[in-house]
C-alpha cells in the first residue's frame, strides 16, 4: 500500500520511553487525548513472553493488507515493555470516530477475561500507566480525557475487556503524574 504510514517498531522501558517521548517533533499532528484497547487475541496467556519485533512484523501485515489501513495503533504494550508501532507524531488507525484526533494504544492481552489488577496483567497495567502519564505530560493532556474504545459509539467492539475500569487508570496516572511532579521522576513538557 503506497501511503502506509509504516512503523518505527522500537521497544522501551517506561523511562527510556519517556527519554524517547522528548526527541520527538509534534508539529504537524497532535492528539487531543488518548484511546485505550486491548488486543484480546492475542491473550496473556497466548503471549507468555510478551511481544517481539516478528509480532510487530505480523501485526503490520495484518493492518496494512488484510485490514488495508493506512497506519495502526501508536503503541502495543505488554508486561515488560512499551512498543512504538505507529509513529505518535502522525495520526494512526485505532477507533472510527478518534483516529484523526487520539493515540490508539493496544495492550496486550484479554481483559475480558483476564485480570488487570494481579500477575502479567498488573503489570501491563502498570507499563500503560507510565506511557499515559509520559504522554499526559509532553502534550499536556489532562488525564480526564482518556477513553476507552468500547466508548467509541461507532465501534464494535467491547474493547478494552470489562476489568479496564477508566477511572481506575485516569486515577493511576493522575498518580503517577504526582509523583512526577514531586521530583520521584521529572518529565519536562514539550512546546
Amino acid at each position: 500500500m503506497a501511503d502506509w504510514k509504516g512503523i518505527v517498531g522500537k521497544n522501551f522501558s517506561p523511562e527510556a520511553f519517556d527519554s524517547y517521548c522528548h526527541t520527538l517533533q509534534w508539529n504537524a499532528w497532535r492528539p487531543s487525548f488518548m484511546v485505550l484497547h486491548n488486543m484480546g487475541s492475542p491473550s496473556l496467556a497466548q503471549r507468555p513472553h510478551g511481544l517481539t519485533s516478528q509480532h510487530m512484523q505480523n501485526l503490520v501485515g495484518f493492518y496494512r493488507d488484510e485490514q488495508k489501513w493506512k497506519a495502526g495503533p501508536h503503541l502495543f504494550i505488554d508486561d515488560s515493555q512499551i512498543w512504538v508501532f505507529t509513529p505518535l507524531t502522525v495520526s494512526g488507525t485505532h477507533s472510527p470516530s478518534w483516529n484523526k484526533t487520539a493515540l490508539g494504544i493496544e495492550m496486550l492481552g484479554d481483559y475480558e477475561r483476564e485480570a488487570f489488577n494481579t500477575g502479567r496483567g498488573l503489570k501491563v497495567r502498570k507499563n500503560t500507566v507510565a506511557a499515559l502519564a509520559t504522554l499526559c505530560a509532553i502534550l499536556g493532556i489532562d488525564s480526564q480525557t482518556m477513553r476507552l474504545h468500547r466508548e467509541d459509539a461507532l465501534t464494535t467492539h467491547a474493547c478494552p475487556g470489562k476489568n479496564v475500569r477508566k477511572l481506575e487508570v485516569i486515577q493511576d496516572v493522575q498518580d503517577l503524574l504526582i509523583a512526577r511532579h514531586a521530583g520521584e521522576h521529572p518529565i519536562k513538557p514539550v512546546a
